[in-house]
């Protein structure tokens, strides 16, 4: 007897067309002879690992497939029961930019049969491991992260004062509004609302972007995957600080409390449906406008002058009408010979030279940019 396939879906159970794309999505998978199994719990919200009984429970492990209905945040979430595993997670858009999703509500149905037919790639995402020691306590608390890692202020009113490391090694002490410690999965999310760089999935790197820093040296930076990066509370700092991992699992970090963050030692999987390029999804992901802006400005110029010489020969008085030739020859015996304006050219208006058609269409298709 034949171990039936299983499949574990994710989805966002607040939002009415969820619950119309989860339904969608179980029938058909029950109608290929897939067992279907729905989480729907917040999962975690503070630090740490605490998924092992819920992935235990929801049986991750036997899953060909996690599939997750929603936006970036929900593909977060059940990021949090495959962490550690070796099930990919497809996720279908639900929410607004969806960077992490592989497919969209319209080609849901489709998304659904490339899981019948096993009909994906796996990628492997670089993920974070999270280490925090805290005076007084003996024993560090470890977590990770799949987009960042963030150290921020826990009151508005004033700065921390923090100190970064880089493989033991002091780099730079300042006071700011908090230090994000991103993945180049989370490169486009928190860490580019900040200033810092776009990198490619296949980056296996820390980014450090400090926030609102009050120093002459505070760029964004990029470690390798074989350093550690170190950012301590200090002791001076006026308030203390909070750990938030993906914008979900939190911890206190008071005065005195190191984070340390260094490469996972096992990569977070996705299953992909599209082999076009990171680039691709950036442009399309944030409406980029891949002409410059002086190139766009020279083609609206184009359009200007043609729809102008449009306008001044209006498109009856160029293309022959089907008139007959006696008005032609008439023509023809006044002027003693053709109709040459000025000049004595060939059909030349006032200029002499010959007039090219203005077609509507080009002038259209020029005011259209690319």
């Amino acid at each position: 007897m034949t171990t039936p396939r299983r499949v574990l879906v994710v989805t966002h159970g607040g939002r009415p067309q969820a619950v119309a794309a989860l339904d969608e999505a179980v029938r058909v998978l029950q109608e290929s002879g897939f067992q279907v199994a729905l989480h729907d719990d917040a999962l975690a919200e503070t630090f740490g690992d605490h998924m092992a009984a819920a992935r235990l429970r929801e049986r991750v492990a036997e899953c060909e497939i996690v599939m997750v209905l929603g936006g970036d945040g929900t593909i977060l979430r059940a990021a949090e029961l495959t962490v550690g595993t070796t099930v990919p997670l497809l996720g279908i858009n639900l929410g607004h930019v969806g960077f992490l999703a592989e497919s969209e509500r319209e080609d849901l149905s489709a998304a659904v049969e490339r899981i019948v037919r096993k009909d994906y790639v796996v990628e492997e995402r670089f993920v974070i491991s999270v280490t925090v020691t805290r005076p007084g306590e003996q024993e560090p608390l470890t977590g990770w992260a799949l987009n960042e890692a963030t150290v921020e202020k826990a009151e508005r009113q004033r700065l921390i004062e923090v100190g970064i490391e880089v493989d033991r090694r002091p780099l730079s002490r300042f006071g700011c509004d908090g230090v994000i410690l991103a993945t180049a999965t989370g490169s486009t999310a928190h860490a580019f609302s900040a200033g810092g760089p776009v990198m490619w999935p296949d980056v296996d790197g820390v980014l450090v972007v400090p926030l609102s820093a009050h120093a002459l040296f505070a760029r964004p930076l990029v470690v390798g995957p074989k350093s550690a990066v170190r950012v301590t509370v200090l002791d001076r700092s006026p308030l203390s600080a909070v750990l938030t991992c993906d914008g979900r699992r939190s911890i206190e970090l008071p005065a005195g409390s190191t984070v340390e963050v260094r490469a996972g030692e096992q990569p977070l999987l996705f299953a992909r449906l599209s082999t076009a390029p990171f680039t691709d999804r950036l442009v399309s992901k944030f409406s980029l406008p891949v002409m410059g802006w002086r190139e766009a400005a020279d083609a609206a110029a184009a359009a200007r002058a043609r729809a102008a010489a449009l306008a001044d020969h209006p498109i009856d008085d160029v293309v022959d009408d089907g008139d007959d030739d006696a008005t032609d020859d008439t023509t023809d015996d006044t002027t003693g010979g053709s109709t040459d304006g000025a000049t004595g050219g060939p059909t030349g208006g006032a200029t002499g030279g010959p007039v090219a058609p203005v077609h509507a269409a080009d002038a259209v298709d020029d005011q259209g940019g690319d």
